[in-house]
Formats: structure tokens, C-alpha cells, sequence
């Protein structure tokens, strides 16, 4: 536990082979469970998970792929199922550095806000650890991220480390959330909507040789279309996910 809250790691899985071992080997000891989702990987993913033996580990394989989004969104419905108090969000490519976790998740536990989503952008090592093209494109999609949200303090729009609060996912139904890139954006909108305190908290960014699986097109038309339906959803006052009861009143059963 971390401050009293049980807490999940919620691990989206898609052809990562061994790296995603090395995610399970160096969580935190205060991770009560972690979920792995493999997106129906067609390399060693699913044998090297098999041979894992994290008694904190549960694995859920897709038999058909459904973008990282939808990875997430079954993770978190298991770690409701399980009675997680606070849910977290790490790569399976290793790219977020676990000794981050006990900062990212502290301010939810404490009850200070409810979504707590990373920042590499503002962490010293970004110029020199993200590659360039990378930085460019990241900038730009977390200034749009904020014209389109209203979230003005939200620096790094595109960072996947997170850690969400039982109550929002009790409330805001995110297994509708955009499924593939882009579904950091869809996301924010439709907590901002429905007022989820948001912290940013810095994270190193951690890059190696691994190639990413982000298209030009998603980057130029997915993410930039998905930001103009949130503002256009924002204007008209409506919900981008459907939403069971506001934070402050208890869920009708």
C-alpha cells in the first residue's frame, strides 16, 4: 500500500518482449497488483508472461488488438474488480522509470487530486534524453492539449505515466475513451469536463533504442482531430464519456 490506498499498476503490453519483464521486476514494493494487458502480441510477449512468477502479477490477453487505450481500459476494470483504490498507468517498453511512481501517485493518495499525469517535458535531462523530433511534436500537441481542455497548468499532454483515483473511474465510464494514439487527449477532455483535479508531476523521460509506434498521421490528423472534438464538446457543454454521477455525490447502484 502507499499512504493507506491500495494501488494497481496497470501495464499496456503489445509486442514489448522481455522489456515488459523488466517493468514487472522493478516495481515499487508498495504496487499491490499489477495488471498486464497483452494486446494480442504476435512475438514472445505472451510466453515470457507465462514464465513470470510475480505473485502481484495478473496477465489479460486480447485476442484481437485494440490500440493502447483499449489495453488501459481493461486494466482498469480489473483493478476496480480487485478493490484498487488508486490505479497507475506504465508502459510496457520500459519507458518510465519506476523510482518515479511513489511522487506520481502521492498526491491522489493523499487526496490532493484525483488524476496525477506525468511530465517529462519539465524534468532537466528532456533536451538531452527525448529525441528531437519527439520534443517538437510533444510540445506542440500538449499547447493544443490545453487550448482544447481549458487545462492551462497540464504541461505534457502526451506522457502516458499516470495514476487515476477509484472514485473517477467509479464515475466516468473511460472504457468508452478514444482506443488507439490520441487517447491521452480524449481523456483529458472528459475529466475536465466533469471537473477531476489534474496535477502534473515531473518524470524523467527515458528513451533507448526502441522504435516508436507513433505514425505521422496520428501526430498530424488523429490527435489534432480528437482536440477539436474535445473543444467542440467543451462549447457545448457535454460530456465526452458518459458520466454515472458527478465526484462529490455517491454512485446509484
Amino acid at each position: 500500500m502507499l499512504h493507506g490506498q491500495r494501488l494497481t499498476v496497470v501495464v499496456p503490453a503489445y509486442n514489448t518482449g522481455a522489456r515488459v519483464l523488466r517493468v514487472i521486476a522493478t516495481l515499487p514494493p508498495f504496487v499491490d497488483r499489477c495488471v498486464v494487458v497483452d494486446d494480442a502480441s504476435v512475438d514472445d510477449t505472451p510466453t515470457l508472461l507465462a514464465g513470470c512468477d510475480d505473485a502481484r502479477l495478473e496477465v489479460v490477453r486480447h485476442t484481437e488488438n485494440r490500440g493502447v487505450g483499449g489495453a488501459i481500459a481493461t486494466g482498469y476494470q480489473r483493478a476496480l474488480d480487485h478493490g484498487a483504490d488508486l490505479v497507475a498507468v506504465m508502459a510496457g517498453d520500459a519507458q518510465m522509470d519506476p523510482s518515479d511512481l511513489e511522487a506520481l501517485a502521492t498526491p491522489v493518495a493523499l487526496g490532493r487530486a484525483d488524476y496525477a499525469k506525468g511530465n517529462r517535458l519539465r524534468h532537466p535531462d528532456c533536451l538531452r534524453a527525448m529525441p528531437l523530433t519527439r520534443w517538437v511534436g510533444n510540445v506542440a500537441l500538449s499547447a493544443m492539449t490545453r487550448a482544447a481542455t481549458g487545462l492551462d497548468h497540464v504541461g505534457d499532454s502526451q506522457c502516458g505515466y499516470t495514476v487515476i483515483a477509484r472514485r473517477v473511474l467509479e464515475r466516468v465510464d473511460v472504457a468508452q475513451m478514444w482506443s488507439r494514439y490520441g487517447y491521452p487527449n480524449h481523456l483529458l477532455g472528459a475529466l475536465a469536463f466533469v471537473g477531476v483535479r489534474v496535477v502534473d508531476v515531473t518524470v524523467r523521460p527515458v528513451y533507448a533504442d526502441e522504435r516508436s509506434g507513433v505514425r505521422l498521421r496520428d501526430a498530424l490528423v488523429t490527435v489534432p482531430r480528437i482536440l477539436a472534438l474535445v473543444a467542440w464538446a467543451r462549447v457545448r457543454a457535454r460530456p465526452l464519456l458518459p458520466v454515472r454521477a458527478p465526484l462529490g455525490e455517491a454512485v446509484k447502484a
